[in-house]
């Protein structure tokens, strides 16, 4: 009887509860017990069992593009975790399986960070090939990219390492010379040519096999980890798909970068890994749990950096991050990372192409070019959201978006054929990120490291030092400006293609060439006028005074942060990156710069910016909510809306069930106790009622439309010649939650965030109002956001104001089903206008 407590005010009125048990036989046949059985006798009441006390499959289930009720996933897991804890002392058996369960969550973060890992060094070693092969090829070995083919040669020069008889380029091979006009033709029609396939290919098998498999995937999973469900985005052809496109679109030379992506790629595995498991596959929260967990094994493997992975999953993708996701994730992390390290993708013995190793300080004077830096990659950020955002509504509303094959194709040949005559566009953009990193040294051929006298450094400056550019260098620098304009204009385009397509690189190109060349002039700078006070004070004898590749590193990191407005992990990542504590300063000077640079222009970052492009309902806990709107101002139905839909608990028959449901498309509709009374019992779900419904008439016979419908305990007296009642009991959610038509926006949309609602129902003294639906705050969200103009007063919101369930009189309005408001709302109407005068003398 603890149901009955639960509900204080059931009215029962001669219901089911009262019929004494000696009076049942009485009944005949049609009559319909308490529990909801009946019969005629004690001999057929034993299979007249309830149907819906056992669980139903389906219920608590949810449909694609809806969002889940984390309050309720959460309770489920309780309860599930009390189950098993009551029976692991049972017997052998039960304690094997409360171990199993409590082990199990380790497990599939195992299996995640393998899988992650095995994935990201086959996509890095396949694109570093496919890449190479727009060049050329090993005769000796075919799957050997160029710097593996070059590796046991004996005939490379110092000047010409890349250089050996084993690798040919295409011109060798089809005309039989390498050098001349023809030879440059030739290598330029073979570099667009696999370009344009590799393209072709990746979206087309995009297009015909798993359309999900486009783009970053990071807004997605970010709208995924906030509760909202896309079938099919994680799955299995999604992986398969991804993985092998994302290595075309790499070689393609598109400008974007496979880093984004592999976020996806292990969330797909995690996904598909907690399949396995029954504690996650029957549970969403708990689903998304592991999905935290194996976006920060996507950044361990992207950049090698698991602790700025776990960091990532924190800051940016993760809704609900519990302390356990936070250990989890990090196994998950360590494990993609030492699977990665024992692939040895690049054959470096590191886990990404662009490692490096600073050993010279960085002095005070240079936090000033460090923060302009920051400023540049904010501008850049902001530029880049504003810019790639109007390009992709304007693909949307465009012809021009009906045909992705076409664009991609299109896209893909400009990129190639402007791209190849530069040597640093050429390339590919990790390892553009790495020669802009790497500090000159004896052993480096760039042309950026083209000094005068680079083995003399015995002296601060002397004539003929290291810091001495030749012509090459400036060179260099004109085709780096070249490149980063390039580099600019492209990234705009590219990001939103339908084929994979990361941001992280190409943002990160796109500060270390600007940094790369504000590290030359700094560099250069210092070298003829070293006797400034600045470079006299702080500029030692003997050392180098300026590193150019920490600052491509710092302007790498500041236009990552002001993309994506990342802070504490793009710091750490880009730390780990480095290897050196020593540069946390700059970094952090850096990319705290650009993002309140980029925050002066926008709160949003790209995810963000994607996000609210595409329509997902999904709330960021970044913004802050500062109107003063309430409850009543936000809920639905609205002044001209329909009335709201509801339910009674014990007075409805199945058909007229069944024609709200036709009639309407509510996700769901609160049950109230009778027509005459319009207090709140509970709420029902629009997809449970109908798996019941369904499961009740297979299952149970005489379920016709004249059934009775009741969400009470005990079912209500009915005539002996009454059709078989249906309970839905069991479907109820006898604790929805609820606020009053009073309660301040900001306070609602604060719940929302944090317990992650799906809807929440507004009352006046218990009596149902109307309902607020994740939708509906985010509607309200972006009406404020177009509206410029100042919100009145608070208390005017009182003042001849009625709920929207009310008419235009104040009197109230009907609803669905004939349910009239009781008269109790007569005196909340009283209240009200009294409530106006008070505040309005107050106001005076």
């Amino acid at each position: 009887m603890e149901e009955d407590s639960a509900d204080p005010y059931l009215p029962y009125d001669g219901g089911g509860d009262t019929i004494p048990l000696h009076e049942l036989s009485k009944k005949g046949s049609n009559y319909t017990m308490s529990n909801g059985g009946g019969g005629g006798g004690a001999s057929s009441s034993t299979h007249l069992l309830d149907l819906l006390d056992e669980p139903i499959p389906g219920v608590g289930t949810y449909d694609d593009f809806h969002t889940i009720d984390w309050v309720r996933e959460k309770c489920k897991d309780r309860e599930r975790h009390r189950k098993i804890n009551s029976k692991k002392k049972e017997s052998a058996w039960e304690f094997t399986k409360s171990l199993y369960d409590a082990w199990s969550g380790w497990l599939v973060v195992t299996l995640t960070g393998l899988a992650s890992g095995a994935l990201a060094g086959l996509i890095d070693i396949a694109a570093d090939w496919l890449n190479d092969l727009k060049e050329g090829v090993c005769l000796s070995a075919m799957w050997f990219n160029h710097e593996q083919c070059c590796w046991g040669s004996n005939e490379t020069t110092f000047a010409e390492r890349d250089k050996c008889p084993q690798w040919k380029t295409w011109a060798e091979l089809i005309l039989g010379q390498a050098e001349g006009p023809g030879s440059y033709i030739m290598n330029y029609f073979m570099f667009t040519f696999w370009a344009l396939s590799f393209a072709f290919l990746a979206v087309s098998l995009v297009k015909v096999f798993a359309p999900y498999a486009c783009g970053s995937g990071i807004p997605e999973i970010k709208t995924i980890l906030s509760g909202f469900i896309i079938r099919g985005y994680l799955g299995k052809w999604t992986l398969l798909i991804k993985t092998i496109t994302l290595v075309l679109a790499v070689a393609s030379g598109l400008s974007l970068g496979k880093e984004g992506p592999l976020v996806h790629v292990a969330c797909c595995c995690g996904n598909i890994f907690s399949y396995l498991f029954p504690k996650y596959n029957k549970n969403e929260a708990k689903k998304r749990e592991v999905l935290s967990a194996a976006s920060a094994a996507g950044v361990s493997v992207a950049f090698g950096a698991p602790i700025g992975g776990v960091l990532f999953s924190l800051e940016e993708v993760s809704y609900y991050f519990p302390l356990k996701t936070l250990w989890r994730s990090f196994f998950a992390a360590l494990v993609a990372a030492f699977v990665l390290r024992s692939i040895n993708p690049f054959g470096n013995s590191r886990l990404v192409l662009f490692y490096v190793e600073y050993h010279t300080p960085w002095y005070l004077f240079e936090l000033f070019p460090f923060i302009l830096l920051g400023v540049f990659g904010g501008l850049w950020g902001a530029f880049f959201i504003r810019a790639n955002i109007a390009w992709c509504r304007r693909r949307k509303s465009t012809r021009f978006g009906k045909y992705p094959v076409l664009e991609v194709i299109t896209v893909a040949a400009i990129t190639a054929i402007i791209a190849f005559p530069n040597p640093y566009t050429r390339q590919n953009t990790s390892e553009l990120i790495k020669e802009l990193f790497t500090d000159c040294g004896p052993l480096e051929s760039s042309q950026l490291c083209q000094y005068r006298s680079q083995m003399n450094g015995s002296q601060a400056y002397p004539e003929g030092s290291e810091a001495a550019a030749t012509p090459g260098v400036y060179s260099a620098m004109w085709q780096l400006s070249l490149a980063l304009v390039f580099k600019i204009i492209m990234t705009i385009f590219t990001f939103g293609l339908k084929v994979p397509s990361g941001l992280f690189i190409p943002s990160m190109a796109i500060g270390a060439i600007a940094g790369r060349i504000v590290g030359i002039a700094v560099e250069q700078l210092a070298y003829y006028h070293h006797d400034w006070f600045l470079f006299r004070e702080w500029c030692e004898v003997g050392a180098d005074c300026i590193t150019p590749g920490l600052y491509a590193m710092v302007g790498a990191a500041a236009c990552l942060g002001g993309v994506t407005r990342m802070t504490v992990s793009l710091v750490v990542i880009v730390f780990e990156l480095t290897g050196g504590l020593e540069y946390i300063v700059p970094l952090m000077a850096a990319v705290m710069t650009s993002k309140w640079v980029g925050d002066a222009f926008g709160r949003e970052g790209i995810y963000e910016a994607h996000i609210r492009l595409n329509g997902y309902p999904f709330l960021d806990a970044k913004e802050e909510f500062t109107h003063t709107t309430l409850a009543r101002d936000v809920m639905r139905p609205g002044r001209n809306d329909p009335p709201l839909a509801v339910l009674t608990q014990d007075d409805m028959t199945l058909g007229e069930l069944q024609t709200i449901i036709s009639e309407t498309s509510y996700n769901g509709f609160p049950v109230i106790v009778s027509k005459e009374s319009q207090r709140l019992v509970g709420f029902a779900l629009r997809r449970d009622i109908t798996i019941a419904i369904e499961s009740a008439c297979r299952k149970q016979e005489r379920i016709v439309l004249n059934s009775r419908v009741y969400f009470t305990p005990h079912a209500p007296t009915l005539p002996a010649d009454s059709p078989r009642p249906l309970k839905l009991r069991s479907i109820l959610d006898m604790s929805p939650f609820t606020v009053t038509d009073h309660t301040p926006m900001e306070i609602v949309v604060d719940i929302f965030r944090k317990l992650g609602l799906r809807q929440c129902l507004v009352t006046h003294n218990g009596i149902v109002l109307g309902i607020i639906t994740k939708k509906n705050i985010l509607e309200h969200l972006e009406e404020l956001k177009q509206h410029v103009e100042t919100l009145a007063p608070t208390w005017c919101y009182y003042k001849k104001r009625h709920p929207p369930s009310y008419g235009p009189d104040g009197k109230p309005g009907p609803r669905v089903h004939n349910v009239q408001l009781a008269s109790s709302f007569s005196r909340y109407e009283e209240e009200s206008e009294e409530e106006v005068r008070l505040l309005d003398n107050s106001s005076l």
